[in-house]
């Protein structure tokens, strides 16, 4: 149980890091100053952000995983990471393409912030469908341990989530995913007392609507922070 608690702290911390970190390393890269610093960075982000899915996936070690399970897992992971590095490459041509007008932009704009988006969120919303899936087909055994860890995680993670979700533009799918976390988690709330990971996903979700009704009540809508002015 504590395991379990823990690991979803560790996943909301690294998730948050390369998620925010290269947005602001933005000098050249010296060795190929047309790179920035956070291109280099992000490079990294699957590498490391992919097994610690699997490790929530597995949920305890002990606990085995089926082939299905397994096939559905990999062919998530594939669309995260296809999403992910889609939208680098294309990030990292874009700012090349700065104050340029005609196909070449239009196209590199199209693959950054439509296509890259879209697919990088499908494979961020099935890992998280799966690894709920299956923490909820396999509760933990034991005393109730680690809530402290999981609110932290949950806090951090909410948070990133409302960030990623509005930068990127995806907010009706974004959305009506955490309200749908949401509103399973209200309707099994007697069973996420075993279910740490899945407890983490709940709250998480729940803090991102949070935030997302803010921001949208401030605004009068959901302006990504690069429209206005607070992201480069």
């Amino acid at each position: 149980m504590y395991r379990a608690a823990r690991l979803t702290l560790v996943f909301a911390v690294l998730f948050a890091f390369f998620l925010i970190a290269p947005a602001y390393l933005n000098r050249p890269f010296g060795p190929y100053p047309l790179l920035r610093v956070g291109n280099i960075l992000d490079l990294l982000t699957p590498l490391v952000l992919i097994p610690v899915y699997w490790l929530l996936f597995q949920v305890a070690p002990d606990r085995r995983i089926a082939d299905r399970e397994t096939l559905v897992f990999l062919v998530l992971a594939g669309l995260w990471v296809m999403g992910h590095s889609t939208h680098l490459a294309a990030n990292a041509i874009g700012h090349l393409n700065e104050g340029l007008t005609g196909d070449a932009p239009a196209l590199t704009h199209f693959i950054d912030e439509d296509l890259s988006h879209t697919i990088w969120l499908l494979g961020i919303l099935g890992l998280a469908a799966l690894i709920i899936y299956r923490q909820w087909r396999n509760p933990l055994a034991g005393p109730r341990q680690g809530d402290g860890l999981v609110l932290a995680a949950a806090a951090i993670h909410g948070f990133n989530y409302f960030l990623s979700i509005v930068e990127a533009g995806t907010n009706g799918l974004g959305i009506s995913f955490a309200v749908a976390v949401v509103v399973f988690g209200l309707l099994q709330r007697r069973e996420l007392g075993q279910r740490p990971i899945a407890r983490f996903f709940v709250f998480a979700y729940a803090l991102s609507l949070v935030f997302f009704l803010a921001w949208g009540l401030y605004w009068g809508g959901l302006p990504e922070f690069s429209q206005v002015g607070l992201l480069d």
